[in-house]
């Protein structure tokens, strides 16, 4: 008798996405490469790297709603990669700060994320990507169990929210970006926010019966 092969996924998909991924990177270099990151090239890297890392955020939070509305079951299957790429383009912001500003200076750090409430909290919305791309594993799904892992990843929801603080309070004049994405963000937690109020609750349990042969204590 012959065993039944499991239907393997076709994996261009999730190869155009990583490709995808890495080309706000590539286009970095190549601005890099001839001469094209303005008169401050630290400030447009960080600038840069943080609109990515936010806008990878955000659309890795549309994937579910988008998969329900149309359907395509099959973009959840992008979604960690995204979510990793976000963590990625991130942690080049962080070093961009870390390193090209503040030159490993502990010092100097602290007393930016104390003096600059922005940096404060961008420094909250980093910290809170760090568990999120830890625990994105299969593995890490078994060891915390579907509820637990679900509830951490929740974070992201404060990370987006972060984000677009830190974006709203570093900008000085001009805020349509961040506005965009906190139009963007709040469709979203409304979106989650009616699924949640609309969940069907369980019934509770019917109390139990004593059995008529239970010897009385």
């Amino acid at each position: 008798m012959m065993k039944t092969q499991k239907r393997r996924k076709p994996r261009g998909g999730k190869i155009l996405v990583f490709f995808l991924g890495l080309l706000p990177l590539f286009w970095l270099g190549w601005d890099a490469f001839n001469d094209r990151l303005t008169a401050n090239p630290i400030e447009f890297i960080t600038h840069y790297t943080g609109d990515w890392t936010l806008r990878l955020i955000i659309i890795g939070l549309f994937i579910t709603p988008l998969r329900k509305i149309f359907n395509w079951p099959d973009l959840i299957r992008y979604r960690r990669m995204i979510g990793l790429f976000a963590f990625f383009y991130g942690c080049l912001h962080f070093l961009t700060w870390i390193w090209l500003d503040k030159f490993f200076d502990p010092s100097e750090m602290w007393a930016d994320i104390i003096k600059r409430r922005y940096i404060t909290v961008g420094m909250a919305g980093f910290l809170m990507l760090i568990p999120l791309a830890i625990t994105s594993t299969a593995g890490w799904i078994r060891r915390l169990g579907g509820k637990r892992w679900q509830l951490l990843h929740r974070l992201v929801y404060l990370t987006a929210i972060a984000g677009v603080i830190h974006y709203y309070w570093l900008v000085k004049s001009d805020i349509r970006l961040p506005l965009m994405y906190a139009l963007f963000v709040a469709m979203l937690l409304a979106w989650r926010a009616r699924l949640w109020t609309r969940a069907p609750r369980r019934p509770a349990p019917p109390p139990l019966r004593k059995s008529p042969h239970a010897v009385a204590p």
